[in-house]
């Protein structure tokens, strides 16, 4: 499978989880404020990226792919918060969560080699220019 493909269904599927999650924590009047922060942060990573495959330039991508990173990598501030304030009194909903935190650890060091490699790339691309 193209890993292009792959990254933004693995996000799609994530944010679609993410939404899950706040509709839970949402319940409660006082877990509002953060569900709210972290719906924002988890779903605006695959779009995020979505915009980067259509930039239109190689700055531009870059640029892209380094806001999905900064969002991704506050959707894991937001998820350890909703862990170590206990926000989650159901436990049957630990087991889910502990399976979304973890890809979410994931989708940051995918998408932080992502931004790597094309960073490497484009200073060899530029060195070879000259």
């Amino acid at each position: 499978m193209n890993k292009t493909i792959d990254i933004h269904e693995r996000l799609l599927k994530f944010s679609i989880r993410i939404i899950s999650l706040c509709k839970i924590l949402s319940k409660n009047l006082d877990n509002r404020v953060i569900a709210d922060q972290l719906l924002r942060a988890g779903t605006s990573v695959g779009a995020n990226m979505q915009e980067a495959d259509a930039a239109a330039s190689r700055k531009d991508f870059i640029h892209k792919v380094n806001i999905a990173k900064k969002e991704i990598q506050e959707t894991n501030y937001w998820l350890k918060l909703v862990n170590g304030a206990n926000l989650l009194n159901n436990p049957n909903n630990l087991q889910e969560f502990n399976e979304l935190f973890k890809e979410s650890e994931e989708l940051t060091k995918i998408i932080s080699a992502i931004l790597f490699n094309t960073l490497r790339a484009n200073v060899a691309s530029s060195r070879s220019s000259k």
